[in-house]
C-alpha cells in the first residue's frame, strides 16, 4: 500500500505547487468555453489572472468561476458544517452548487487538489477531513485522467483507513474509489476482485434499495463489462435498474449510468440478438433524452450515452440489412401501358 512516505507529493510542501499546477491545465482546457464571461462567485473582483472553468451541468451564462472562488465557497461551506450551522456541507468541493451535479475532468482535479491543500496541514493522521480531502484528491486525479497518482493516493486512503479502524462503510468507500482506479488504469481483475466484496459488503450494511449498493451494483456490474462476461453483467443490471428507477429516479446519475451499461452488455455480446439490439437503441435512445436534459449536451455521461447510442444503431442498421430477405425477382417494368399499343 502506498503512504505519505513513499508519496512525496502528497505532502505540505508539494500541495500548493500541485494546486497552481492544475488551475492553470484547466483553465487551458476551459478557455473556449469561458471567454468573455465572469466569475459567478467574485462578480470578476477576484484574481484577473487566474482564468475562469465551468466543468459541471451549468449551461448558458451560469456556472463560470474561478477555481480559488469555488475552492473558497466549498471550505466555507465544510466550516459551517463543522460548526453545526447547517448548509450543503463538504459536498461543495466536488458538487456545484448551482446545477447540483458533480464536477469533471481537470475541473474536478483542479479541485482535489484545492481541497487537500486546504486540508494537509491539520493535525494528524487521524483527522477525518484530512481523509477525506485524500478521498477527494484521488477522485480529482481519476478525473482528471491521472490515473497512476490516484491510485497511489486511493491506496494512501484505504490504508489510512484501516489502520485507523474507521466504519465498515468508511472502509467500503474507500476500497469502491480505488477499484474504480483500478479499472480506469487497466487493472481489470483487481478492480473486478474488489467491486464484488464492496457490492456483498453494502448488500449486507445497507440492504438492496440504498443508494451506496446501487451506486456498487453498477460499478460491480462494469467491472464485469471490462473483462467481457457479459450474461453475468446483464444479469446483475437487470435486478440493480429497476430498484434504481423506483428509489433514485430515472434523472440520476447512477440510475443513468447503469442503463447506459445494460445496453452496452446487449450490444457488445457476440450472440446479441436483433431484439437485444433494439432494446438497446431504444434504452439509450431514452436515458440520452434525460441526459441531455439534466446534464446538457457537453456533459462526459451524455457525451458517453450519445457515443454508445452512435455505436448501437450502426450495428442494428448492419444486423437488419443482414437479416432483411432478397428483393423479389421481377420482370423489368415496361416503358409504356399495353392498353397504347393497340
Amino acid at each position: 500500500m502506498a503512504d505519505f512516505a513513499t508519496t512525496p507529493w502528497l505532502s505540505d510542501a508539494q500541495a500548493a505547487q500541485k494546486y497552481d499546477e492544475a488551475v492553470v491545465v484547466a483553465v487551458e482546457a476551459c478557455a473556449e468555453d469561458t471567454a468573455g464571461q465572469t466569475c459567478y462567485i467574485c462578480h470578476g473582483e477576484g484574481d484577473e489572472d487566474e482564468g475562469l472553468v465551468r466543468g459541471c451541468a451549468c449551461r448558458g451564462d451560469n456556472g463560470y468561476a474561478h477555481v480559488s472562488c469555488l475552492a473558497r465557497l466549498a471550505e466555507d461551506a465544510g466550516n459551517r458544517e463543522l460548526r453545526g450551522a447547517g448548509g450543503p456541507g463538504f459536498v461543495r468541493w466536488h458538487t456545484c452548487g448551482l446545477c447540483e451535479q458533480r464536477y469533471q475532468g481537470l475541473v474536478a482535479c483542479a479541485l482535489g487538489w484545492a481541497c487537500w491543500k486546504t486540508y494537509v496541514s491539520w493535525p494528524a493522521e487521524t483527522d477525518v477531513i484530512r481523509g477525506y480531502a485524500m478521498g477527494l484528491l484521488g477522485s480529482g486525479l481519476s478525473a482528471g485522467r491521472y490515473h497512476e497518482d490516484a491510485l497511489s493516493v486511493k491506496e494512501a486512503e484505504l490504508s489510512m483507513k484501516q489502520r485507523l479502524g474507521l466504519s465498515e462503510g468508511s472502509i467500503l468507500i474507500a476500497q469502491g474509489n480505488l477499484a474504480y482506479t483500478c479499472r480506469r488504469s487497466g487493472r481489470h481483475e483487481r478492480a473486478l476482485q474488489i467491486e464484488r466484496d464492496v457490492h456483498a459488503g453494502c448488500l449486507r450494511l445497507y440492504g438492496e434499495e440504498d443508494e451506496h449498493t446501487l451506486i456498487a451494483a453498477g460499478n460491480y456490474a462494469n467491472s464485469l463489462l471490462d473483462l467481457e462476461r457479459f450474461e453475468e453483467a446483464k444479469a446483475l443490471l437487470r435486478r440493480t435498474i429497476p430498484v434504481a428507477r423506483r428509489v433514485l429516479g430515472d434523472s440520476h446519475r447512477s440510475t443513468l449510468v447503469n442503463r447506459c451499461s445494460y445496453a452496452e452488455s446487449l450490444f457488445n455480446d457476440d450472440d446479441a440478438t436483433l431484439d437485444d439490439l433494439r432494446e438497446a437503441v431504444t434504452t439509450l435512445e431514452d436515458s440520452g433524452r434525460i441526459a441531455r436534459r439534466v446534464l446538457g449536451d457537453v456533459h462526459p455521461d451524455t457525451a458517453g450515452i450519445e457515443r454508445c447510442l452512435r455505436d448501437t444503431r450502426a450495428a442494428l442498421r448492419a444486423r437488419d440489412s443482414e437479416a432483411a430477405p432478397p428483393p423479389p425477382i421481377t420482370s423489368p417494368a415496361p416503358l409504356y401501358d399495353e392498353d397504347e399499343l393497340d
